[in-house]
């Protein structure tokens, strides 16, 4: 696995997940972070305490859930495309490997608070989420000396569990035909996004302590 190192050097990133050698590498450009990606990532942050604010005081009406979902999906569109033009255009910058997921986590977070403060979603799955998010984002944290850890797979995929979870609450699915029955998605899709979330969480671990010990091999 190579990283870009804390003097800017520009190496292949393996991502976490991928065995050496056998994986999609991600290259990351010592370039300006001022691009259209990292400018998405950021008002995706920005959308964060809006979408709060009509969380936590408009889902009483169906009109209020509806923007509130609204907000959100838009939020989770930007995160989609600006990883894709990130990409396409070999934009791909340290600022947005960081960047990136703690805008996912800001937002996602957000609304997992927010749905259990106002009763709509069990706390275990807000506080199992909450405690891998932070964990992971402290674990990224301490290894920058060492290196970026980027998003893998596997978390990407957490993270469309999560959101597709989190729609599902946010949506008034009560009142549409067959009798609110969508409604029943929302625990098993729940369910699903918590277990890829303790999984990734170990998937995180195992490449954070592979990435210390080839960075404390190439320094020896």
């Amino acid at each position: 696995m190579s990283v870009l190192s804390a003097g800017g050097e520009v190496r292949a990133l393996t991502r976490p997940g991928t065995a050496a050698g056998a994986g999609a590498t991600t290259r990351v450009r010592a370039q300006a972070n001022v691009n259209l990606p990292n400018v998405l990532t950021s008002g995706r942050l920005l959308v964060v305490p809006v979408f709060a604010v009509v969380l936590m005081t408009s889902m009483d009406s169906t009109a209020g859930r509806v923007t509130a979902w609204g907000l959100f999906t838009l939020a989770c569109f930007t995160d989609v495309l600006d990883g894709h033009l990130a990409r396409r255009r070999d934009q791909i910058t340290a600022f947005g490997i960081m960047a990136d997921p703690i805008a996912d986590k800001a937002l996602t977070g957000t609304a997992f608070v927010g749905l259990s403060v106002l009763g709509l979603l069990p706390w275990w799955a807000t506080a199992l989420i909450l405690v891998r998010e932070v964990g992971v984002t402290l674990l990224r944290t301490a290894l920058l000396r060492h290196g970026l850890l980027p998003a893998s797979r596997g978390g990407k995929l957490k993270c469309l569990a999560q959101n597709i979870a989190v729609a599902l609450y946010l949506l008034p699915l009560e009142l549409l035909p067959p009798s609110g029955a969508l409604a029943d998605l929302r625990l098993p899709v729940l369910v699903l996004a918590v277990v890829l979330t303790v999984v990734t969480a170990v998937q995180y671990v195992a490449a954070a302590l592979t990435l210390r010990r080839e960075a404390q091999a190439g320094v020896s």
